[in-house]
């Protein structure tokens, strides 16, 4: 020492400093190194010599004042120190800041402390100047002795050579290639292809990898606590002893002092500057280093704390990440074997993608025995902590994780002495309180202080938010710093910033230790508000692969933050805060809400998990129960790795689940005893394992924990590597799980003995419905086992293998089952004989089997149940192989499907396939394609299996209806398509088909798509009498011409099958069909997939049908078509299309004709015709006078229907769109003229414009017309109306005129047979000029017959209407006037009746309805002027007041001879009562008034006492109708009142009134007077029970009543029976409408009983009726045969539907909409309807109907003349029913439209079928309108 140490107040404090700690040597050894991390310490026994005292403390003192003084700190702190060498301790370095002194020896005797060897030099470039030349030799021994230095170092860091540490349990290490680098894409692989996963990694394992040429680099990853930096430090020590022989030199690293570095070093400067320098020549030593890399081992602890660095922005801190990518990448040291160690997540792109990756898992349950047991020295302590351990599952799963273990035995060596079995686990349930008993145990005297324990988590929590783990002096007072040395919380270390420059640096002895330090901190200090807090409770995400390169220091704090949040804290957080319990409270109860409320978000994988952690450190169970009842029935978790602490954390959850849940884990790297920690999760219903990660370790661990899980039914583990060993774990544990359904192990590479192994399972579950062993390996032996297995085991009912696919699917195990066989021989007798009584499907595809295998297969199925379904395909069979399976086939017993496909079969293999048909009796269809290599046998069910089938589903060909199905009887089809058959194959081919069909019948023949030709096609026809009648002939795509065409036109006069010929030449399709084979059941097409099984609809007769398209058709090859078909049989139809077709050919084919009488139908489709085809079209009824209708279209579609007979009572003609015009008339009326009747005329979409009307309207008496005459869209204006009206009186036929000049264009004219028939004008959208409207009064005054003129948009204003009604005026007659205009809704009344008032004819009838905007007056000619006696008497009872004197007067004047007026939505609320007063004088005037009607209508009280005033003198009024208008009480009984004296009324209508008892009884006495009544309607006035009762207590009076409406009144069963028994006394009565009551079953039996006989309307809908009451009322029907209508929708009709057994010939229309009728229900639906030929309309939307009665309605529409309008909407008719409907309408019907909107029919086929039969409307709102 130097002078300086005299300066001390007492020489001798040095000697006794040195005395006191000689007694003290150990505790003296670890405090230096602690505050001297890198000065090496020898292995001396002599640390109790004095001169060793001395020479540390000099140590220590050369450090510095600042470290001096926390030694000294530290030493009063913890050692017993006399209490005056402690004061004066304490005033000479205690309390001072800075120090000059230094201790009192020589220089000599205690030298300079070397900190470091590499710090002694001055700093300098290695590598930078030219190396000296030295000789081998000479570089081999400086080599040598720097190694021999490197290890000594090394020895002296772990204590010494002599030094032996802790025994080491090495954790779990496994392979992995599930990391990627944060720049590969994301699931690239990493690591060896060639290395297995999965494998249990030694230390040694970690460098025996065969890496290629590139660099050596090992990743070893694991989770915090695991015992990475552990592992890294005993593979330094391991070198330092010898037992790394492999490497020369190691070298140890540690990314968190690494970071600290200020200047990029180079890697000379790394090795030697800043760890061990050489003695001397470090050029030469480098070299040596250089030129043996391979022998070098460079190990860089915290891989993922450089990334933090990087991150958070530390000075220079990629410096030492980019020497680390050097030497991974090999640009330094290249061939050295470099190590890291790393969080599992994100890895720089630095790392190489061939660098292997290990995982590190921890301790398992016998690593952790072994540990506990090194732990503890005496075997007492020892046996009680392992009996602790094995009793408590949570802790057992904490030491997992070393480092918990670790604290877990700290705990325990102070917990176990003096505590009962169980006590002291049960003080560690949490992590949480696992940390808080460690800082108990660190304490030597066994008290903590709380303010120093709030400064430490201060200095945790800085740290963790600026990323700092490493702290300096200037960070940590000393008295903390004493504090954390004292109590073993931190731990030092040296770092050199740059060489030359050292410091110590002091971190927490564990990371966790930081955030459980911060998270006191945050919990406990009043620094902290409440919302600081919840802001650092988060989750955090650790993605395996992803690009985000950020990791968080703060893995733990929120589970910490969770653990403090527990209730057992309260009390120690309340001690440490010093705050009340409420405070606390406060703050836990805060933390606990964060997480419900993260509970509730949508979370990915990794952050469920930490929740999961959160949640169990609370010990919270009503937030546990909260979260397990809000996770999601399917719960995956998908590539992010999962440790048994995770699961267990997870499990702690599940455990308060009340449903079952699905766990998926996909691609998870997981711990291999992670499976242990699901033991006893009952709720666990599917379980799922997909990754590389799981082997055998695995398989054991799932051993223990699948027997526990009661519920769980599906079970997967695929992907994986389990091996022989792992299987036998399996074996054991599944038959204990009898529970299990679906067990997937797919995807495991298991050998052939595997494989068998596990199929011997098959029996030992019962419940079992698929095993999947896809992806494994097998064998052919093996794969005729597991055929064996499939066969012989009676619950497997599917075996389905395609190359490595293996999945048996099985029926679960009955009782009966289980007795008759053994569950554990599965190929036993009892097994074989109860496989006779089931099916099964064998599918055996791409299986590589051969001849030899088929014979052993066919010997196998021979012995086994019928199968029904064997599948073959896609193996090596050859003609042979297929050969000797077809002829077994008859054997096997095949249900359903044979395939044999992708076989190489050849042509020769397809004659031994339909040689082997004539044995099978229940072939039903063969398909043979050699193009596609398609064999495939299908087979039709036995008779005893057919039952069993229809007991499931009932098929369309079940119909009861007398129409033959095509299904019912056994067809059989053989399709022989793209087999290249030629001409010179046709005889052999026959000949094999008739040995083939011998015994069975051929129905369906397929020889499409080869190449037969017109040679082979003709002689087919001549051979195919030998086949039998066939059903349908496929010769499509074989090469045909016409005189193919023609051979095949004859048979359908030789042979009796053919009905139908459909000729395609140009696509070349050829199809000869049966009476019962529809074209869509032959062509199978996808929009009709059910179309085989349509019924074919040919109601009465059955016709023959010709179609010929694509072929050019000159008049030679007309000629020959018609004489060759002239003795084919009828009906015949012919379909001819063709590009174009020749006047001359139209010629012969029209004069032909005659001589085919069979004929009923010709059509041109598609086909374009000359100009001059509608005049010869025309002649075609003179040169066959059976035509009776023609339809040209457009010139290219034409249609020709033929009569039976020749007599002609009214033809139809049309030529839409033909391009017609004036000059075009003459001709065709002329031709048309010689028709004796006309029926219909149509003309549409032509030129005529208005001159080709004029000349029109001249021809017109010429033709013999009597329907409609249609000419709309022919441009005609108002002219052509104009001049057509001026000659009305010329035309006494006209009946009605229809126009409409906007985009509808339509001018329809209708005559009438006879003459003077009145006439109607509707003119729609006609505007018309102020000279035209003149012309137009013209031609009204003129036309007498004109009665009736609607005038709907046709912009007529008022005063253009003034003029039209002045100026019309005739001699006589009436004339009624129809106007729908806008302006009528807001012209007030008064202007009406001054219209009105204008009109040349005495006003008759009045209607106006201001919302709907309509007029309506009816004139009577010629006006009549009353006398002055008459008018004054009226004008008497008027009040005509002064201003409205004039109108009021011409209104009286006006309104004499009015009978009928009528007001709707008509507003009477005018202030000054101008409209009612003129209503009041109206009626006054009005004497001879029958009919009035105010509804929908506003009225004042005042306005009602003005209206029931005037009402008061009508007295002949025999109609009142007040419905729906706004009146309160008092208004009721005000007008009701009005009604007493109105005896003649017949019609009488108050609907929606509010009719109370006093408005109610008064209504009735007046009634009661009313004996000529015969329509009353009192709708939804709401009367109920009583006023019914009351008012059929007066029905007798009244006599006359025809029609009654009650419906809406809340009559019940109690009113209802009082009213129908009233019916008896109502002799006229004949409609009832009492629809929307609650009548029931009992008041229907009442009425069917009742029924007046000649009853034409019953309506009851929604009325609460059943099946008994509807059946009641049908049969009661039948004694009503003028019966025209019956609703009874919304009626529970499921028991059936109405029946009838006599004619109703009257019956229009029956509505049963939304009665849940169903198909069974219904099935007489059709023969009900054939009893009522007069139906118009049947509604039967919203039910529950299906293809059954569409087929039923498909029957019978052709026979319903009347019909037009089929309402089948929302119902559960399919394509297969709409078909049928559509050929229903094809067959004749003329329903203009059946609904079908809200079928299960895809958009794509409704718009297909809408596209053929456009009556279908499956649109939303109703396609097809009123016509107007």
């Amino acid at each position: 020492m130097d002078s300086e140490s005299d300066g001390l107040d007492d020489q001798n404090l040095w000697a006794c400093l040195v005395r006191l700690l000689s007694e003290k040597p150990e505790w003296l050894s670890a405090k230096v190194r602690f505050f001297l991390p890198a000065t090496d310490q020898d292995c001396s026994n002599e640390a109790s010599n004095p001169e060793v005292i001395r020479c540390q403390l000099s140590r220590l003192f050369a450090q510095g004042p600042a470290t001096w003084k926390y030694f000294i700190y530290t030493l009063c702190f913890e050692l017993d120190v006399p209490l005056e060498l402690e004061v004066r301790l304490q005033n000479d370095w205690g309390q001072k800041d800075d120090s000059s002194k230094q201790l009192g020896a020589s220089e000599e005797s205690c030298p300079e402390p070397q900190l470091h060897h590499g710090v002694k030099r001055p700093f300098q470039s290695y590598g930078s100047s030219p190396r000296r030349k030295n000789s081998k030799k000479q570089q081999l021994e400086l080599a040598k002795k720097y190694l021999k230095l490197l290890k000594t170092s090394a020895q002296r860091c772990h204590g010494g050579a002599c030094h032996t540490p802790q025994t080491y349990i090495p954790p779990i290490l496994q392979w992995s290639r599930a990391t990627a680098p944060l720049d590969a894409q994301e699931g690239a692989t990493i690591g060896d292809p060639d290395t297995a996963d999965d494998t249990d990694v030694s230390i040694q394992d970690l460098f025996s990898f065969k890496a290629h040429k590139g660099p050596r680099v090992t990743v070893l990853l694991g989770k915090a606590g695991m015992g990475k930096t552990t592992l890294a430090y005993r593979l330094r020590w391991r070198w330092a002893q010898g037992q790394l022989d492999r490497f020369q030199a190691l070298f140890l690293f540690e990314f968190r002092w690494l970071n600290m570095i200020t200047q990029l070093p180079t890697l000379p400067q790394l090795l030697f500057d800043l760890y061990v320098s050489p003695e001397s020549d470090p050029d030469a030593v480098f070299q040596y280093l250089e030129e043996n890399a391979h022998q070098i081992l460079l190990i860089f602890d915290g891989l993922d704390e450089a990334l933090h660095a990087d991150s958070m922005g530390t000075e220079n801190a990629g410096s030492a990440l980019t020497l680390f990518s050097d030497l991974c990448h090999g640009n330094l040291l290249p061939g050295c074997w470099v190590m890291t160690t790393s969080r599992p997540g994100k890895l720089p792109s630095c790392v190489p993608t061939e660098a292997a990756m290990v995982y590190m898992w921890g301790f398992d349950g016998l690593r952790v025995e072994k540990y506990v047991s090194h732990f503890f020295s005496d075997l007492l302590s020892q046996e009680l902590a392992l009996k602790e351990m094995r009793t408590n599952e949570r802790l057992r799963g904490m030491c997992a994780i070393p480092a918990l273990c670790r604290v877990t035995c700290l705990c325990l060596r102070r917990l176990l002495p003096g505590s009962s079995p169980g006590q002291s686990t049960a003080l560690l349930p949490t992590i949480t309180q696992l940390y808080l008993q460690m800082m108990e145990t660190f304490s030597s005297s066994g008290t903590l202080l709380d303010t120093s324990l709030l400064d430490l988590g201060k200095v945790a929590l800085r740290g963790l938010g600026t990323g700092k783990v490493i702290f300096f002096m200037e960070d940590i007072s000393p008295q903390l710093m004493a504090f954390g040395a004292v109590h073993g919380l931190l731990t030092s270390f040296c770092i050199h910033p740059q060489p030359g420059h050292n410091e110590t640096g002091f971190a927490f002895v564990h990371l966790s230790l930081q955030e459980f330090f911060a998270a006191l901190y945050l919990m406990a200090s009043d620094e902290v508000d409440q919302d600081t807090l919840i802001e650092y409770i988060n989750l955090n995400s650790h993605w395996v692969l992803r690009t985000k390169s950020r990791l968080s220091l703060s893995d733990h704090l929120s589970i910490f933050l969770a653990g403090l949040a527990s209730h057992t804290c309260h009390t120690f957080l309340c001690q440490l805060a010093q705050q009340d319990k409420t405070w606390v409270g406060s703050r836990q109860a805060a933390v606990i809400q964060v997480l419900r409320k993260l509970a509730s978000r949508r979370l990915t994988g990794p952050k469920m998990i930490e929740l999961y952690h959160c949640v169990a450190e609370t010990q919270d169970l009503e937030l546990a129960s909260f979260i397990a009842q809000s996770l999601p029935f399917h719960l995956s978790f998908h590539n992010f790795p999962l440790t048994r602490a995770d699961l267990a954390a997870l499990a702690s959850i599940l455990k308060h689940r009340n449903n079952p849940i699905h766990l998926d884990f996909d691609g998870c790297p997981l711990e291999p005893h992670c499976p242990e920690a699901l033991v006893g999760c009952g709720q666990v219903e599917n379980l799922s394992f997909k990754g590389r990660k799981c082997g055998d370790a695995f398989a054991e661990a799932l051993r223990k924990s699948l027997p526990t899980l009661g519920s769980l039914k599906t079970l997967g583990l695929t992907g994986s590597k389990i091996t022989a060993q792992g299987v036998s774990y399996l074996m054991k544990a599944l038959p204990l799980c009898s529970q299990l359904e679906e067990v997937s192990l797919h995807d495991n590479h298991l050998k052939d003995p595997e494989v068998l192994s596990l199929v011997k399972l098959l029996p030992c579950l019962p419940k079992l419905q698929k095993f999947n062993l896809s992806r494994n390996s097998f064998c052919m032996s093996t794969l005729l086992s597991l055929v064996k297995v499939a066969i012989m085991c009676p619950t497997v009912r599917k075996l389905q293998v395609r190359e490595s696919d293996l999945t048996f699917f099985l029926s679960p195990i009955t009782k009966t089952t289980t007795q008759q066989s053994g569950a554990s021989d599965v190929l036993g007798k009892d097994s074989l004989k109860e496989g006779q009584s089931r099916s099964l499907q064998l599918r055996l595809q791409k299986c590589q089997l051969r001849v030899r295998d088929a014979e052993a297969l066919v010997e196998l199925f021979q012995k086994g149940p019928p199968l029904e379904e064997l599948d073959l395909s896609g193996n090596r069979l050859e003609d042979e192989g297929c050969r000797l399976v077809a002829e077994a086939a008859s054997q096997l017993h095949i249900v359903q499907k044979l395939d044999l496909s992708n076989n190489h079969l050849s042509q020769t293999g397809v004659t031994y396939v339909l040689k082997a048909m004539s044995t099978c009796g229940t072939l039903e269809e063969l398909h043979i394609s050699l193009l596609s290599n398609t064999v495939v046998l299908t087979f039709a069910q036995e008779p005893r299996e057919q039952e069993g089938s229809c007991r499931r589903r009932v098929p369309l060909t079940s119909f009861t209806s007398p129409v033959t199905s095509e299904l019912s009887q056994r067809s059989r089809r053989i399709r022989l398509a793209y087999c290249n058959f030629l001409a010179k194959h046709t005889e052999k081919l026959c000949e094999a088909l008739r040995v083939s069909c011998q015994t069975h019948h051929l129905d369906h023949l397929d020889l499409s798509d080869n190449s037969l030709g017109d040679k082979g096609v003709i002689l087919l026809t001549q051979l195919l009498p030998g086949l039998g009648p066939l059903k349908s002939l496929n010769l499509s795509r074989n090469g045909l011409s016409m005189d193919a065409v023609f051979s095949l036109v004859l048979c359908m006069s030789s042979l009796q099958w053919v009905f139908h010929l459909d000729v395609s030449l140009e696509s070349d399709c050829i199809f000869l069909r049966g009476a019962e084979t529809s074209r869509d059941a032959l062509a199978g097409g996808p929009e009709f997939q059910g179309g085989a099984q349509l019924l074919e609809l040919n109601h009465q007769y059955t016709s023959r049908s010709l179609c010929l398209q694509e072929c050019q058709l000159e008049p030679l090859s007309l000629a020959c078509l018609c004489t060759t078909l002239e003795k084919c049989p009828g009906p015949l139809e012919i379909q001819l299309s063709c590009k174009s077709l020749s006047d001359d050919s139209l010629k012969t084919l029209l004069q032909c004709l005659p001589q085919l009488p069979q004929l009923s139908l010709l059509q041109l489709r598609h086909t374009v015709l000359s100009p001059r085809s509608p005049f010869l079209l025309a002649d075609v009824f003179i040169l066959c006078p059976r035509v009776q209708k023609v339809n040209l279209r457009s010139l290219c579609d034409a249609v020709l229907h033929f009569n039976p007979n020749e007599e002609q009572e009214g033809v139809c003609c049309g030529f839409p769109g033909c391009r017609l015009s004036q000059e075009h008339m003459e001709t065709l009326c002329c031709a048309l003229s010689k028709c004796k009747a006309l029926s219909q005329l149509d003309l549409t979409a032509n030129l005529l414009d208005d001159t080709g009307l004029r000349c029109l309207l001249r021809c017109l008496p010429q033709l013999p017309i009597s329907g409609w005459f249609d000419l709309s869209h022919n441009r005609i204006s108002q002219e052509g109306i104009l001049y057509l009206l001026e000659t009305l009186p010329s035309y006494p036929h006209i009946q009605e005129v229809s126009v409409s000049l906007g985009s509808e264009q339509i001018f329809r004219m209708r005559f009438s047979k006879e003459e003077g028939t009145r006439t109607t004008l509707r003119l729609r959208e006609c505007s018309f000029s102020p000279e035209q409207v003149s012309r137009l009064a013209s031609s009204l005054s003129q036309a007498q017959q004109l009665t009736e003129l609607w005038l709907t948009r046709c912009h007529l204003d008022l005063p253009q209407l003034t003029t039209l009604l002045n100026l019309v005026n005739r001699p006589s007659g009436l004339l009624g006037l129809r106007l729908e205009e806008p302006w009528v809704g807001y012209v007030s009344f008064p202007a009406l009746m001054d219209v009105c008032a204008q009109a040349s004819g005495c006003l008759t009838e009045l209607s106006i309805s201001e919302t709907q905007r309509k007029l309506w007056l009816r004139l009577e000619f010629p006006h009549q002027e009353d006398n002055s006696e008459a008018m004054a008497l009226r004008l008497a009872h008027c009040d005509l007041g002064i201003d409205h004197s004039i109108l009021m007067r011409q209104s009286v004047e006006t309104c004499a001879r009015l009978q009928q007026l009528s007001l709707s939505h008509v507003s009477f609320n005018d202030n000054d009562g101008t409209r009612s007063r003129l209503l009041q004088n109206v009626l006054l005037s009005s004497c001879e008034l029958k009919s009035f009607r105010l509804t929908f209508s506003q009225v004042s009280t005042e306005s009602l006492a003005h209206l029931a005033s005037g009402l008061g003198h009508c007295h002949h009024l025999e109609e009142l109708d007040f419905s729906n208008n706004s009146f309160c009480e008092e208004d009721t009984e005000l007008l009701i009142g009005a009604l007493q004296g109105t005896c003649r009324l017949k019609r009488l209508h108050l609907s929606h009134l509010p009719l109370e008892a006093s408005s109610l009884a008064l209504l009735i006495r007046g009634l009661s007077r009313m004996t000529l009544l015969q329509d009353l309607c009192l709708r939804y006035n709401q009367i109920g029970d009583v006023g019914t009762q009351h008012l059929a207590a007066i029905m007798p009076r009244l006599p006359e009543l025809r029609k009654l409406d009650l419906s809406g009144n809340r009559i019940g069963p109690a009113g209802g029976m009082q009213l129908v028994k009233s019916l008896t006394h109502l002799e006229c009565l004949e409609e009832i409408t009492l629809g929307n009551n609650t009548l029931g079953d009992l008041t229907a039996l009442g009425l069917a009983q009742r029924l007046p006989p000649q009853l034409r309307v019953l309506r009851l809908p929604s009325s609460h009726l059943g099946p008994e009451g509807t059946l009641c009322l049908a049969q009661a029907l039948e004694q009503c045969p003028h019966i025209e209508e019956v609703s009874l929708a919304e009626n529970n009709l499921a028991g059936g539907v109405p029946c009838f057994s006599k004619r109703l010939p009257l019956l229009r229309q029956i509505d049963l909409g939304s009665c849940k009728i169903e198909d069974q229900a219904a099935k007489n639906l059709a023969t009900n309807l054939m009893l009522c030929p007069a139906l118009e309309k049947i509604l039967l939307s919203w039910n529950l109907l299906g293809d059954e009665v569409a087929a039923e309605l498909a029957q019978v529409l052709p026979q319903m003349g009347q019909l037009k309008r089929v309402d089948l909407e929302k119902n559960q008719i399919t394509a297969c029913g709409a078909q049928l409907l559509a050929q229903g309408l094809v067959q004749g019907s003329c329903v203009p439209v059946i609904r079908l909107w809200s079928n299960p029919i895809p958009a794509k086929v409704a718009q297909s079928l809408q596209s053929q039969e456009p009556r279908l409307d499956f649109s939303f709102f109703d396609q097809h309108p009123q016509t107007l």
